[in-house]
């Protein structure tokens, strides 16, 4: 049984109605909307054969139809018009993004912030990611006679409070030696090259070569620790204001993956460049999110992708305005980290 024209038009707008109102559609609703022009009866026989096709199922407390995951997806990939979001909705964006702040932190958290308040429902953004970040300076700050503070200066943020162990009789200004040859050696370097430099310049050492492994194998794990844990949450309990969350258990689920950075930051390592990714129900493949859809599109920061931006909704979330709203912040949040890059430059 094939999906012909008729099809189409009554299953997009069992959809169209059933993501706005949240209930159960029937072939009554469908035959009024405008555009239809088929009988109740003639609509019935369709919303039947779609059922058998896997289109729509049937809830047992109505007579109406619900659009399944399957029905989402060609919905998506076929039906789907995606619009511009209106000049305030833009506006909107772009002053929330409007921070004083060279942070990337402060601008991120303020994007997942302003992501969720103009869909309604759970916006979700990564940093960039740490193997693209350029190194600026690398700082080591004695703290005691064995110890030191190793500081991080990148192109993105600033990542500090790494404690490592130095060796006795390390002066400031030897320490401050060491921070320029670190900083000449890594300099505009992405840290996904940091050991190979490393490698280099522990050839040429002749003194502290136990420091400068050290200092390698602190500055690793710390980025390493910093990329699975960088995901910024915007309006985590938005979800909870729709029906299909009224049951404890299903919103206590969906919370507890938000809560877990482990099952989210997969979810979120997306490639391309300002590319698409929708996510439905089961395509989720986190059990928890079995109701939920998940659209990410990504970001950039000098000229490579940086992160990924997303937004977490019920299966019948309004798909169109979603892909709107990811489509112009991915902009903007470009346009920001690029002219904050520039600015630190100058």
């Amino acid at each position: 049984m094939a999906l012909d024209e008729r099809k189409f038009l009554i299953l997009r707008a069992i959809i169209d109605d059933y993501i706005t109102t949240a209930v159960p559609v029937g072939s009554r609703t469908v035959s009024r909307k405008s555009g239809v022009g088929f009988s109740p009866a003639t609509i019935r026989n369709e919303m039947s054969d779609l059922e058998e096709l896997g289109y729509l199922a049937s809830p047992h407390t109505s007579a109406g139809r619900i659009p399944s995951a399957k029905a989402y997806r060609l919905y998506v990939d076929q039906l789907l018009k995606v619009g511009e979001l209106s000049k305030e909705e833009t506006d909107f964006l772009r002053e929330h993004l409007n921070v004083r702040s060279a942070q990337v932190d402060t601008v991120l958290n303020a994007a997942a912030q302003a992501l969720s308040n103009i869909t309604q429902y759970t916006a979700l953004v990564t940093a960039p990611a740490v193997s693209s970040m350029r190194i600026r300076r690398v700082q080591l700050v004695p703290v005691d006679d064995q110890t030191a503070l190793m500081i991080v200066v990148t192109n993105a943020s600033i990542i500090k409070d790494t404690l490592i162990r130095v060796p006795e009789g390390l002066t400031p200004d030897l320490l401050h030696n060491l921070s320029e040859t670190l900083t000449q050696a890594l300099a505009d370097q992405p840290l996904s090259n940091v050991r190979q430099r490393f490698a280099e310049v522990l050839r040429d050492l002749k003194e502290n070569r136990k420091l400068f492994a050290g200092v390698m194998n602190a500055l690793e794990n710390r980025l390493e620790d910093e990329e699975k844990t960088k995901v910024v949450v915007g309006g985590p309990s938005n979800l909870l204001h729709y029906p299909e969350y009224s049951d404890v258990g299903r919103a206590r689920d969906f919370l507890s993956v938000l809560e877990s950075r482990e099952k989210l930051y997969p979810l979120l390592r997306t490639g391309g460049s300002m590319e698409f990714t929708i996510r439905i129900g089961p395509e989720t493949g986190v059990p928890e999110l079995s109701d939920c859809s998940l659209v990410t599109a990504t970001y950039r920061m000098d000229d490579q992708t940086g992160g990924t931006i997303g937004i977490i909704g019920p299966t019948r979330m309004h798909y169109g305005h979603v892909l709107s709203a990811l489509g112009t912040m991915g902009r903007l949040l470009t346009g920001v980290l690029s002219r904050e890059e520039t600015e630190k430059e100058k």
